[in-house]
C-alpha cells in the first residue's frame, strides 16, 4: 500500500476505575441463579470494574484522552475532531460528551460530535474517522474517545440478563492521523439488523415510559431484554455468520485474508463463544486477550485489547490486528489495522 493518502493509529489511552467486583460477588448478587464457578467458567468473568463517585462517563473519557495525549506526546491543539463513543448514560443528559472532552484536554481547535451505536460505536467511529480524514483536506487528526458504565442498570436477579452480567466500567481513546506512515487503519465493514432495535434497552426513563415516584427504584435497574425470545432466537441464527461476514469483508477491503490475521481484538463474550471464534479463525490464545479480568466495557473493549496487546507484546511490527464488535440494536462490525511501518 502506498504511504500516501492513508490513515494511521498514533496511539491509545485507557482509564479504569479503582474498584472491582469479583465473580464471587456477581454470583452472590444473582441470589442463587449463578454460582461463582459458573460465572468464571461459563460467562468468562473473573472480575469487572465498578465506577467510583467521580467516574462519570464523560470524565472517564477525558481521563482516557489525557492518557492518550501523555503516551503519544501529541499537542491537543493538533486535534481537529473529537468523535465521542461514550454512552448516553452520563453525568448530565443532553450534554455533549465530545465537547466536555475538548474542554478538559485543551483541544480548542477541535470540533466534536457524539456517536451512538451501542457496543459497536468504537469500530463504527474508526470507519467514520478514516472516511472523514480521507475526504476532508482540512482534517488531519481525529481522537475517538469515550467512557462506559451501563452496568449501573443491570439487575443481577434477572435470569434473562446473564449476557450482561459482564458489563464493566472504564474508558478508552485512540488517535488517528492522516499519512502517519505507520499503523495503518485498513478496511472496515458493518452490518445492522433493525428488527432487533427494541429487543434490549433501558425500559424506564424515556418518553415512552418516564421515571415516576412509583417506579424510580425499578428504573435504575431496568436495562432489560425487552423481547428475550425474539432476540435470542434471532441472534442464534445470524450473529456468528454476521460477525464472520464483517471480518471477511474487512479483510477483502484490506486486500488480506483470514490467514493474515495475527491478533484478534475482540470484545468480551462468554467463554465458549470466544474459544469458538478463535477456532474458526485458526488463532490461539497467544493471539488475543480474553478480557475475563476486565469484563465488557462496551465500545471500549477493542481499544483496551489493542492497548493491552501492545503492552504484552502480542502485537508486533507487521501484525495484522482484527478488531470486532457487536452492539444491541443490533450491529456487528470489524476493522483491520496493520501495525508497524507502512509497507511501500
Amino acid at each position: 500500500m502506498s504511504t500516501l493518502d492513508h490513515v494511521g493509529v498514533l496511539g491509545t489511552g485507557i482509564y479504569l476505575p479503582k474498584h472491582k467486583k469479583t465473580a464471587k460477588e456477581i454470583a452472590e448478587a444473582t441470589k442463587g441463579i449463578w454460582t461463582e464457578e459458573a460465572v468464571i467458567e461459563k460467562l468468562g468473568i473473573r472480575e469487572i470494574y465498578v465506577p467510583g463517585v467521580d467516574d462519570g462517563t464523560q470524565e472517564m473519557g477525558a481521563k482516557a484522552a489525557l492518557d492518550a495525549l501523555e503516551r503519544t506526546k501529541l499537542d491537543p491543539l493538533e486535534i481537529d475532531v473529537i468523535l465521542s463513543i461514550g454512552e448516553e448514560w452520563k453525568e448530565y443528559p443532553l450534554t455533549t460528551s465530545a465537547l466536555y472532552v475538548q474542554d478538559r484536554i485543551g483541544a480548542t481547535n477541535a470540533w466534536g460530535i457524539d456517536l451512538a451505536n451501542r457496543c459497536s460505536t468504537g469500530v463504527t467511529a474508526l470507519k467514520m474517522a478514516k472516511d472523514m480524514l480521507m475526504a476532508d483536506d482540512e482534517i488531519d487528526t481525529i481522537m475517538v474517545v469515550g467512557g462506559y458504565r451501563n452496568g449501573d442498570f443491570v439487575d443481577f436477579t434477572d435470569k434473562n440478563m446473564s449476557m450482561m452480567y459482564n458489563l464493566s466500567a472504564g474508558a478508552g481513546a485512540i488517535i488517528l492521523k492522516k499519512n502517519l506512515g505507520k499503523n495503518l487503519l485498513l478496511g472496515s465493514h458493518i452490518i445492522a439488523d433493525g428488527s432487533l432495535a427494541r429487543t434490549a434497552g433501558v425500559e424506564i426513563g424515556g418518553t415512552a415510559n418516564p421515571i415516576t415516584k412509583d417506579n424510580i427504584d425499578q428504573a435504575y435497574q431496568s436495562l432489560k431484554l425487552m423481547d428475550p425470545v425474539k432476540m435470542k432466537e434471532r441472534l442464534n441464527k445470524v450473529s456468528m455468520p454476521n460477525w464472520f461476514k464483517c471480518i471477511d469483508e474487512s479483510l477483502r477491503k484490506s486486500n488480506r485474508s483470514r490467514s493474515d490475521i495475527d491478533y484478534l481484538s475482540i470484545l468480551h463474550i462468554k467463554r465458549s463463544g470466544h474459544l469458538g471464534m478463535l477456532k474458526e479463525l485458526g488463532l490461539t490464545d497467544d493471539q488475543t486477550i480474553y478480557l475475563e479480568n476486565y469484563g465488557h466495557i462496551g465500545q471500549v473493549d477493542q481499544i483496551l485489547s489493542l492497548h493491552k496487546g501492545l503492552e504484552e507484546g502480542k502485537i508486533k511490527e507487521g501484525s495484522l490486528v482484527m478488531m470486532i464488535a457487536a452492539g444491541i440494536g443490533y450491529v456487528w462490525g470489524a476493522s483491520a489495522i496493520e501495525w508497524g511501518e507502512a509497507r511501500g
